[in-house]
């Protein structure tokens, strides 16, 4: 599904966030159902395989996994317009998915996080122009509001520690607690 598909702005192998999500949720979960939901996390949202391909293939428990972890692009809009919308769409959302769902993105958000962090050691503020919101501190507003409703993870699993206030600071995000 990510075949030639890259992180922005690099040519590294879209396929290794995929993984990497599906690492970071198996330090927080044994079932085999939520690790392969986590490495396809993205096939819907990014590709042009929908829920029902992703159930054919993989069955009901993962795909209604992903579909929970799916956000509504508006392709029909400009995604630098609806950005803001999106974000706080996604973040209603996940008041109201299942533990398996937050764990997953935990895993997707601190895989992004960390993707930040290697491109900004390395471009600086250049690195925003990637994305369709620009505005580092509104960024840094979306991580921040994630972490905290991702809070019940807080000391569990090994890669919590990556998603502190500090961290996130470090990125170039500008963080009022």
């Amino acid at each position: 599904a990510h075949k030639r598909s890259y992180r922005k702005g690099t040519k590294i192998p879209y396929i290794t966030h995929c993984m990497e999500t599906g690492h970071i949720v198996s330090s927080l979960t044994d079932k085999p159902y939520v690790i392969a939901a986590a490495i396809l996390h993205d096939v819907v949202e990014d590709t042009k395989y929908t829920i029902q391909d992703i159930e054919k293939q993989f069955g009901k428990e993962i795909a209604e996994l992903v579909n929970f972890e799916t956000e509504n692009k508006q392709k029909e809009k400009d995604p630098a317009e609806t950005w803001k919308s999106r974000k706080i769409e996604f973040l209603n959302h996940l008041k109201n998915v299942p533990k398996e769902a937050k764990m997953i993105t935990l895993g997707d958000k601190l895989s992004n996080m960390r993707a930040i962090k290697r491109d900004y050691d390395k471009i600086g503020d250049l690195l925003w122009e990637r994305f369709n919101q620009k505005d580092k501190d509104e960024q840094g507003w979306y991580y921040k509001r994630i972490r905290d409703e991702l809070k019940e993870f807080s000391g569990k699993g090994i890669f919590w520690k990556d998603v502190k206030a500090e961290k996130m600071q470090k990125i170039g995000f500008q963080i009022r607690e």
